[in-house]
C-alpha cells in the first residue's frame, strides 16, 4: 500500500472484553479490507491497535470497530491517540506482550455457536461428533483461564499440542479459529471417556463413543454424572419417574424441582408455554429459564413438584448437544454435588463424592480451572415491557465487570452473604462479581470461596486494602473477613447492601426509597430485619418503615418449620393461641403447637424479626403449603404456585405512620395482623387456599405501594427500589411496581444481579466505595 501524504496513522487503545472472542482476527480483516497497514496485539490492558492508509480509511475504520466488532466482544472503550505517518504497508497480528497491571476482562463461556453446531453434526468434517468442537466465537472461556493475556499456555488447554491441520487453523488469520484458545480436533484434542463408579472404561468395549454409551444408559433409566464447563452435572431422563426418584432419593433432594435439558424449542415449547422465554433459552449465555409448564407435560412428576414452573435450558456445549440428540428426550441437569455442598469439578473429588449417586461418569481430559453453576433467569414484565430477572449470576456471565458510580480510591473486596454467596473486587470504578458459591455453611463451600477470591484477584491484579462485610458476625464470610490481614474493614448492614446494588447498577448515586423484603438480615439496632423501608442513597441511610415485629419461635428452627411462623403470626394476629389449623392438623401435633404458643408468649430463644419471607412462611404454612421445608424459601415458593390468578380481592394491610422528635425518627410500621386474622378467618370457613394465596399477595402488593406513595411524599422522593429474595416472586414484583409507578414514582429492579443475597457483595462494594471516594 502506498502511503500519500495525506495518510493518517493512529494508535488505537481497546478496552473491554476483547481478547479471546476473535477481535484481533476481526481488525485484522478490517484493516486488510480497507488497504491499511499497521498491526494489533493483546496486551493486559485490552487490545492495541496501531493502522495507517489514507485519512478517510482510516476514519472509516474506526467507525466500523466498534459498530461491527465480534458478538462476543464487549467494548467499554476505545481511545485513538495520533501519530506520525510511517509509510508502513501491510497489516501484522502480533504476538501478545505481557506488561503492566492485568486490566483486561476475561471472557464468559459461551454457547456453541452454529458454526461450529454445523460441523458437529455433518458426517463429511473432521470433527463430526467431536464433544469439544469450538472457534473465536464460542466455548469454553473463563472456566480454564488461568491468567491473562488470555492466550493457550495460560489455559487449561496448555496439555493439548495441536496437530498440524489444527496449527493451520490457528495461525490463519482469515479463519474463525485464528487463535481460538480451546481449538482441538479428534485428533490432537481431550477426548470424553465413560467411566463406571470403579473407574472403567465402560465405552471401550462397545462403540468407542463414549457419549453414545451415555446415552443408551441414560435410555435405560440410570444415572450419569456428566462433565460440563464449570463441573458435573447429574442426569436422567426426564420422563422416567423411576429415575428421577432414584436420583432424588440418592442425592438427598428431596422435593426442590429439577432443571431439566431440553434438545431445542421445540423441545421446550412440548413441556412449557414460551414466550419471552425463548429469548433468554437461545442466548449465548444459555442460563436455566424459569417458564411455565404445560399441564400435559410428558415429564415425571418428581421433576418440580407443587411447581407450576420448570427450569429449562438448552445445550450449552457440543458434548450436550450430541448427549441430547442421541437421547431424543429431555434429561434431568441438575448440580452434580451432594446437597449443600459446591459442584464438583474435578474429576477425582467428582469420582468420590458422586460415586452413591451416579451409576456411570461421562468425563473428559480438558481440566475445569474454576467450578461455576448454571446460572438461573425468569421473565418479568416491569416497566411496560417483559425483562429478565436474575435469580443466579454464574456461567455465561461471569467475570463481566459491572460499573460502579463511584470509583473507589483504594482496591477492595467485598464477601458477601451467608446464602447465595458471591464475592466482589473492585479496582477504580468497575467492579467484578463473582461466580455463585452457594450457601457459606460449611468447609467445603468456604473453601470455594477462597478459590474464587484468589483466582480472581490473580486474574485482574487486585491486592484489596479495603474488605466489605456484612454486620452479622457468626456468618463465614464476616469472618473470613475479619481474618484477612492488611484491610480496612467496612460494616455494611445486609439490607443496605442490596438498596445500594440496585442503584449502583443503574448507575445512582441519590436517595431513593429501598423495599427490601427477605428472609432475615442483622439489622442496625442488632435485631432480626427482613421487611423493610429504607430512605438512603449508596452511601448511608436511614430506616423509614418496616414490618410488625414477631417472634421467630426456636430461631432458625422457624425458617425450618414454618408451621412455626403460622403459629406466630396467628397469635400476633388474634392476641391468643388458636386451635391447630385445618392445613397443618396433619402436619403437627398439639401438643408441638401449644409448646411453640409458649415460645412465642415468653420469647425464649425466639428473637423478634420484622421479616417478609417469615409472614410468606407462615401464610404458605396456613395455606398448606410446606409446613416443614426441605430447600430454602419453599413455603413462598408453594404459594406463588398455588396463588389463583384470576382473583383480584384484598385483605386490609394498613401502615402506621411514624414521626417522632427529632422529624421522622420513628419508623412507619406495615401491620399485616388484620391481614391474618382474615386469612385465618378464611381458612377456617373452607376457603380455597388458592384464592387465600392469591388475596394475600394481592394486598402485600398493595399494601408496599401504598406505604411507598405516603413514605416517597413525606421524605421527598421520587423513586423506589424493589429488591430482596421475596421480589424473586413474580406476581408480587409485578403487581407492585405496576402499582408503584401508578403512584408516580420511578421504579428501579435489580436486572444485571439477582435481587437475592447474590447481589449483596455488589451492594457492600458499593457502599464501601461511596464512604471512601470523593
Amino acid at each position: 500500500m502506498a502511503v500519500t501524504a495525506a495518510g493518517r496513522r493512529l494508535r488505537v487503545r481497546v478496552g473491554g472484553t476483547v481478547q479471546g472472542v476473535g477481535f484481533r482476527p476481526f481488525v485484522y480483516r478490517l484493516a486488510d479490507e480497507l488497504s491499511l497497514g499497521g498491526w494489533v496485539l493483546n496486551d493486559t490492558l485490552g487490545v492495541l491497535i496501531e493502522v495507517e492508509g489514507s485519512a478517510p480509511a482510516v476514519a472509516r475504520f474506526l467507525e466500523r470497530l466498534g459498530a461491527e466488532a465480534p458478538p462476543l466482544a464487549s467494548i467499554e472503550r476505545i481511545a485513538p491517540e495520533e501519530l506520525a505517518p510511517r509509510g508502513e504497508a501491510g497489516f501484522r497480528i502480533l504476538a501478545s506482550e505481557e506488561r503492566g497491571e492485568p486490566a483486561a476482562p476475561v471472557s464468559p463461556d459461551s454457547a456453541t455457536c452454529a458454526d461450529c453446531l454445523a460441523e458437529l453434526f455433518d458426517p463429511g468434517n473432521r470433527r463430526h461428533r467431536y464433544p469439544f468442537v469450538n472457534c473465536t466465537n464460542c466455548g469454553p472461556r473463563f472456566t480454564i483461564v488461568e491468567g491473562v493475556p488470555y492466550d493457550r499456555p495460560l489455559t487449561t488447554m496448555s496439555g493439548f499440542e495441536m496437530c498440524e491441520a489444527c496449527r493451520a487453523e490457528y495461525e490463519n488469520p482469515l479463519d474463525r479459529r485464528f487463535h481460538a484458545q480451546p481449538n482441538a480436533c479428534p485428533v490432537c484434542g481431550p477426548r470424553a471417556r465413560l467411566l463406571g463408579r470403579d473407574g472403567m472404561d465402560m465405552a471401550a468395549t462397545g462403540s468407542g463413543d463414549a457419549v453414545a454409551a451415555a446415552a443408551a444408559a441414560l435410555g435405560e433409566g440410570q444415572i450419569v454424572a456428566v462433565k460440563g464447563l464449570g463441573g458435573y452435572h447429574l442426569a436422567c431422563r426426564a420422563d422416567d419417574e423411576g429415575a428421577v426418584a432414584a436420583l432424588r432419593s440418592r442425592k438427598h433432594r428431596e422435593e426442590k424441582p429439577f432443571a431439566v435439558m431440553v434438545g431445542g424449542v421445540a423441545q421446550a415449547r412440548a413441556l412449557a408455554e414460551i414466550g419471552a422465554e425463548e429469548e433468554l433459552l437461545v442466548s449465548r449465555e444459555r442460563p436455566i429459564v424459569l417458564c411455565p409448564s404445560r399441564p400435559d407435560a410428558d415429564l415425571a412428576a418428581a421433576v418440580a413438584p407443587r411447581s407450576r414452573e420448570l427450569g429449562l435450558m438448552l445445550p450449552y456445549t457440543p458434548l450436550h448437544h450430541i448427549l441430547l440428540a442421541d437421547c431424543g428426550v429431555p434429561l434431568v441437569m441438575t448440580s452434580g454435588n451432594v446437597s449443600d455442598e459446591p459442584i464438583a469439578f474435578r474429576d477425582e473429588e467428582a469420582m468420590a463424592s458422586l460415586a452413591s449417586i451416579a451409576d456411570l461418569f461421562l468425563v473428559h481430559d480438558r481440566p475445569i480451572h474454576i467450578r461455576t453453576d448454571d446460572s438461573v433467569v425468569r421473565s418479568v414484565s416491569v416497566g411496560g415491557s417483559r425483562a429478565p430477572l436474575m435469580l443466579r449470576r454464574s456461567r455465561g456471565f461471569v467475570p463481566r465487570s459491572i460499573e460502579l458510580p463511584v470509583e473507589t480510591p483504594r482496591p477492595l473486596i467485598a464477601c458477601g452473604a451467608e446464602l447465595k454467596n458471591t464475592f466482589c473486587l473492585v479496582k477504580g470504578g468497575r467492579a467484578w462479581v463473582g461466580h455463585h458459591i452457594g450457601d457459606l455453611e460449611n468447609y467445603e463451600t468456604l473453601r470455594s470461596f477462597g478459590e474464587g477470591v484468589e483466582h480472581f484477584q490473580r486474574l485482574f491484579a487486585i491486592e484489596p486494602e479495603l474488605c466489605a462485610h456484612d454486620l452479622h458476625p457468626e456468618y463465614l464470610s464476616t469472618k473470613y473477613a475479619q481474618e484477612r490481614e492488611g484491610v480496612e474493614l467496612v460494616g455494611v448492614q445486609h439490607h443496605h447492601a442490596h438498596l445500594a446494588a440496585c442503584l449502583a447498577e443503574h448507575g445512582e448515586t441519590g436517595r431513593a426509597l429501598g423495599v427490601v423484603y427477605d428472609g432475615t438480615g442483622f439489622g442496625a439496632d442488632g435485631t432480626v430485619w427482613g421487611g423493610e423501608l429504607l430512605a438512603g442513597s449508596v452511601r448511608d441511610f436511614e430506616r423509614a418503615g418496616h414490618l410488625w415485629p414477631v417472634v421467630l419461635p426456636g430461631g432458625r428452627a422457624a425458617i425450618r418449620e414454618p408451621w412455626r411462623m403460622a403459629c406466630a403470626w396467628s397469635v400476633a394476629a388474634l392476641g391468643a393461641l388458636p386451635e391447630v389449623p385445618a392445613a397443618l392438623a396433619s402436619a403437627v401435633d398439639a401438643r408441638d403447637w401449644r409448646n411453640c404458643g409458649e415460645l412465642v408468649g415468653r420469647g425464649i430463644g425466639s428473637p423478634a424479626t420484622t421479616s417478609m419471607g417469615r409472614l410468606f412462611d407462615a401464610v404458605g404454612a396456613l395455606c398448606g403449603a410446606a409446613p416443614r421445608v426441605s430447600y430454602e424459601g419453599q413455603a413462598a415458593v408453594e404459594l406463588e404456585a398455588m396463588a389463583d390468578a384470576g382473583e383480584g380481592g384484598l385483605y386490609e394491610m394498613p401502615l402506621i405512620p411514624g414521626g417522632g422528635e427529632p422529624a421522622e425518627s420513628v419508623p412507619a410500621v406495615l401491620d399485616p395482623r388484620p391481614m391474618v386474622r382474615s386469612v385465618l378467618a378464611d381458612i377456617g370457613a373452607g376457603t380455597a387456599p388458592a384464592l387465600v394465596a392469591a388475596r394475600f399477595h394481592n394486598t402485600v402488593a398493595a399494601a408496599t405501594a401504598h406505604g411507598c406513595a405516603e413514605l416517597a411524599r413525606r421524605l421527598g422522593l421520587d423513586r423506589v427500589v424493589l429488591s430482596g429474595g421475596v421480589f424473586q416472586n413474580r406476581r408480587l414484583l409485578e403487581q407492585t411496581a405496576s402499582l408503584v409507578r401508578a403512584a408516580d414514582l420511578r421504579v428501579l429492579v435489580p436486572e444485571r444481579l439477582p435481587p437475592n443475597d447474590g447481589g449483596i457483595s455488589f451492594g457492600q462494594a458499593a457502599v464501601a466505595a461511596a464512604r471512601f471516594g470523593a
